[in-house]
């Protein structure tokens, strides 16, 4: 499964989530520019997925469509990448990496099996795109979805932070 989605510039709004054939099959809602949340809809117009941060945190809390929280994603320290955990409640722990300058992130279940791999496509000044490319089956791409723009959000308020 091959999907394609984005962040909005001003962080609000509903994007396309798209196939490799460039057909819409869900949409990101991206709630409000005054907060970070998010609900991850099917093509079908059902919501799936959601996504926040927990209160006074920078850990992303993902919920299936009936509110029940299925994971928990925290970014992990690292001196020359990017590193995030996913904890997939009943599943396990997934790492998200990626090398330090680049834009390939790989996420591996603990005994290091590729699971999904992703890039971010967009430009400078874009909002940022990815492209989401799901090797196994265990979890619904549309979760990753929202792991993966939950690890956005976490590196905006890394980036806001810092400056």
């Amino acid at each position: 499964m091959i999907l394609y989605f984005r962040d909005n510039f001003f962080n609000a709004g509903r994007t396309e989530i798209v196939n490799e054939y460039r057909e819409p099959v869900g949409v990101v809602d991206l709630r409000s520019a005054f907060g970070s949340a998010l609900d991850v809809f099917g093509g079908d117009g059902r919501p799936l997925f959601a996504g926040k941060f927990r209160l006074l945190s920078n850990r992303w809390t993902v919920t299936d469509a009936s509110g029940r929280e299925c994971g928990l994603l925290r970014h992990r320290m690292s001196f020359m990448s990017k590193r995030f955990e996913y904890d997939r409640y009943g599943v396990g722990t997934f790492e998200i990496t990626s090398p330090a300058f680049s834009r390939d992130y790989e996420i591996r279940d603990a005994k290091g099996g590729l699971v999904v791999s992703f890039q971010k496509v967009s430009g400078w000044f874009e909002s940022s795109a990815f492209r989401l490319a799901v090797h196994t089956g265990w979890i619904d791409g549309y979760e990753w979805v929202a792991v993966i723009m939950g690890m956005h959000e976490i590196r905006k308020r890394h980036h806001h932070a810092a400056g």
